[in-house]
């Protein structure tokens, strides 16, 4: 007897889904367990498997249709087997959800509109929602913003290949042994990263659908204080939301437009692994790039401005990034200014102040910059400073009912900062109320190997900022037990606080699970826990990475017990 292939129910608040695409046609040899279509909820789009070896006997809802859950779609047998007849065409999805009231809006005016579909623009739109507002989201390209799409996602997809690439290469420490040569099928690396990328806007696309916002493909621009334009059509809000986001920087040198000069946006779209990658930057996202790369199998050089990279983290986290980058072959070179890029038998040749790197592609990665197309026809009257829109700690800017969050603002230029300001935002435009963003606890994190992240105050800003003294805590990682099991000695946590109080002026972390363990002391300075409270009062799981953190408090009080005593 044929079998069924169910509408999956995932997720307890699940009714129904839509068949994105069917993955396989009828007639198709089904493996058990094998992907037969791609399906979308509310929340996330996700893929359906058969129960069952077979044929694909029978499909009985097309592409697109919305069939409730638990109801019979498709059925899978050995060839010949009869099935039965088609189902019942499923009912029509139930109309985007209204807002709670008009509120007395003016045909097609809505309550707030939204300019860009990135982290601060998404979440701005579902809050706005969520409180009953008429929502319509302006987006020129893809939900998910630069994070999703050519930033965060991307590159971190990217480096966790690279840590498969180093687990293989260790391996043998561990007793397992394989074959040291690791090559790297670069198309199959793109492809897994643009899977995640679809997986995670699609995400973002159904929570939109699913909140009521309306959304617009376009590039809005601003007509007035309560309109704006897109695609020659103009429309009406009470409320709008700026959040066109960044742009990479081009620096005006001589051979910057160069055939081989890649943004980031270029370099993760490239299919094949370049011998000699040159990478203008030490910021973040060229130490990340650096890190996947050299794993690929590029040769990398980072070329830097300043005196070491990642200048914006704690000088012994610079530090340690770079005994990493050059531990896994990158060349690093700070203190070099570019000066131009030349070309040599029609490769690029980066040239600096201090020599010159021959290279087959280069990198350019000096960070972002606001971009501030969507003020339009109001680009004179909201008001700006260094090519970002000011805004107060409400998120509004100087004219009235208009809103700039995000890195248009330029005030933390991070996704999770971003969320945060979207968030106030529309609470803000929906309620009346001048909810402030509090932005002094940001955690920053950087995605090498090993990671690093931080919250607060470097160890040389706390010493300008309390010259009465402040106390700092060390814990190496290589003292770790959970780090040591596995095969993680890099790093440490550092932990900065005032000599009187001991409140928590600062954490910094490198090592593993770094981007995971800086979301508790980001929580407890919020609450101005101070070190002595971690030291006395929080007990840690052991083994565990995040020992470290209640480590370097004790240490900061002269107290840990898992490092010989302090010289005095």
């Amino acid at each position: 007897m044929a079998t069924e292939i169910y509408m999956p129910k995932n997720g307890m608040d699940m009714t129904e889904g839509t068949i994105v695409r069917w993955l396989k046609n009828e007639g198709d040899p089904v493996a058990k367990g094998e992907a037969v279509m791609e399906i979308e909820t509310d929340k996330i789009t996700m893929e359906a498997e058969s129960p069952a070896e077979g044929i694909l006997l029978k499909k009985l809802f097309e592409d697109g249709a919305v069939v409730p859950v638990l109801q019979t779609v498709a059925y899978v047998g050995q060839a010949g087997e009869a099935v039965p007849g088609p189902a019942q065409a499923a009912p029509a999805s139930a109309s985007a959800p209204v807002a709670a009231s008009s509120d007395g809006l003016q045909g097609d005016e809505y309550h707030v509109a939204v300019v860009g579909g990135g982290p601060a623009g998404y979440v701005a739109a579902i809050r706005a929602a969520q409180l009953g507002g008429k929502v319509i989201l302006f987006e020129k390209d893809v939900v998910g913003g630069t994070c999703l799409n050519r930033g965060c996602i991307p590159t971190k997809t990217y480096l966790k290949t690279a840590e498969y690439i180093h687990h293989i290469k260790d391996a043998a420490q561990r007793g397992i042994v394989v074959d040291p040569l690791v090559s790297v099928n670069m198309s199959q690396v793109v492809s897994c990263k643009d899977k995640v990328v679809k997986t995670l806007t699609d995400g973002v696309a159904a929570l939109l659908k699913s909140n009521g916002v309306t959304t617009v493909k376009g590039t809005a621009k601003l007509s007035g204080g309560h309109t704006l334009e897109c695609g020659g059509r103009e429309y009406r809000a009470r409320k709008i939301i700026l959040c066109g986001g960044s742009k990479a920087i081009r620096i005006p040198i001589p051979g910057i437009d160069h055939s081989a000069v890649l943004t980031s946006d270029d370099i993760l779209s490239m299919t094949e692994v370049p011998k000699r990658l040159g990478i203008i930057g030490g910021g973040v996202i060229g130490c990340e790039l650096a890190s996947a790369f050299s794993a690929f199998g590029s040769q990398v050089t980072v070329v830097e401005a300043m005196d070491r990279v990642v200048s914006m983290f704690d000088r012994d986290v610079s530090a340690e990034i770079d005994k990493g980058l050059r531990k896994n072959g990158v060349t690093v070179m700070c203190g070099r200014k570019v000066e131009r890029i030349d070309d040599r038998n029609g490769a690029p040749v980066i040239v600096t102040d201090g020599g010159s790197v021959e290279c087959d592609k280069v990198l350019l990665s000096i960070g972002r910059a606001a971009d501030l197309e969507c003020l339009g026809a109001m680009s004179g009257q909201i008001r700006t400073e260094r090519g970002k829109i000011v805004v107060d700690d409400t998120m509004k800017t100087s004219v009235e009912d208009i809103y700039a969050c995000g890195d248009v603002n330029g005030r933390v230029m991070l996704a999770h900062a971003a969320f945060k300001m979207g968030e106030i935002a529309a609470e803000n435009c929906m309620t009346g109320e001048n909810h402030k963003c509090d932005l002094r606890f940001v955690p920053s994190c950087l995605y090498t190997g090993p990671e690093a992240s931080c919250v607060g105050l470097t160890e040389e800003k706390a010493r300008e900022l309390h010259p009465e003294g402040i106390r700092v805590g060390i814990f190496r990682m290589s003292a770790n037990g959970r780090s040591l099991a596995s095969g993680e000695k890099a790093g440490f946590v550092k932990v900065i606080a005032d000599s009187r109080y001991g409140q928590i002026l600062g954490a910094h972390m490198v090592g593993g699970a770094a981007s995971e363990m800086i979301a508790e002391p980001t929580a407890l300075m919020a609450m101005e826990v101070t070190v002595n409270e971690v030291a006395d009062q929080i007990i840690h799981a052991h083994p565990s990475y995040s020992e470290a953190f209640m480590e370097a408090c004790a240490d900061a009080l002269g107290r840990c017990i898992h490092l010989p005593p302090k010289k005095r």
